[in-house]
């Protein structure tokens, strides 16, 4: 079936596909997958979106099966913060994850992260800062309200506005005039030319020019 859609949306057109979650690598399959996407006439660009790590051993396969690029959720750089986020202590696999991504050359490596109140609030300059320093992209995500358990409170959630204010209270940003269909609001530091994202899925109109279609689990 996901071939099925891939295929007919890639015959009318489409020119990207992004594998997202759940988790895309838990898949035993991903490899495979990629190579038969990469494979299709007029076979797309081709980008994928993981946790990072799985990275180690699968991001040389996942680049030589057609992988083109890679973006991977982290929410903080401190092992503690991670641990009581994600519930497992794994995030030197997830650095190591990285440096195995740009090895491979799935670049360019984008970075997703979302801020939590009174849990990784402060982060965002420190995240920046890093980000630069290895050369990634990194985009700031409001926390959504995707959680099936319903967990999910506002009040939890940092803000466009506030993260804005993190990030000038270290750096000048300046907007990048034209963010085409992109969901985020770019923002050049210190006159540029490295950029950074913020993402206002919820309390900004973030996909008015959006020209993507999202296939779910359940269709």
């Amino acid at each position: 079936e996901l071939m099925s859609v891939i295929g007919a949306a890639v015959s009318i057109g489409i020119e990207e596909v992004r594998l997202t979650g759940g988790e895309p690598l838990l898949r035993a399959d991903i490899v495979d997958i990629v190579s038969r996407i990469s494979t299709l006439p007029n076979a797309p660009k081709l980008s994928l979106t993981t946790n990072g790590l799985r990275l180690v051993e699968l991001a040389k396969p996942l680049k030589d099966a057609g992988l083109d690029r890679i973006n991977v959720s982290l929410d903080t750089l401190d092992r503690d913060t991670f641990i009581k986020l994600t519930h497992r202590d794994r995030i030197r696999d997830v650095f190591a994850g990285l440096e195995s991504a740009r090895d491979a050359g799935l670049l360019p490596i984008k970075i997703n992260s979302v801020l939590l109140r009174e849990i990784n609030d402060q982060e965002a300059p420190a995240l920046l800062k890093w980000a630069m320093n290895e050369g990634f992209s990194l985009r700031f995500i409001e926390q959504m309200p995707l959680d099936a358990g319903g967990a999910w409170s506002r009040d939890q959630m940092i803000t466009a506005d506030e993260i804005y204010a993190q990030l000038s209270s270290e750096f000048t940003l300046t907007p990048v005039e034209d963010r085409g269909s992109s969901p985020a609001e770019e923002f050049y530091i210190d006159g540029g030319p490295a950029v950074v994202g913020i993402i206002g899925s919820v309390t900004r109109p973030f996909c008015g020019d959006c020209d993507r279609v999202r296939l779910t689990s359940d269709g």
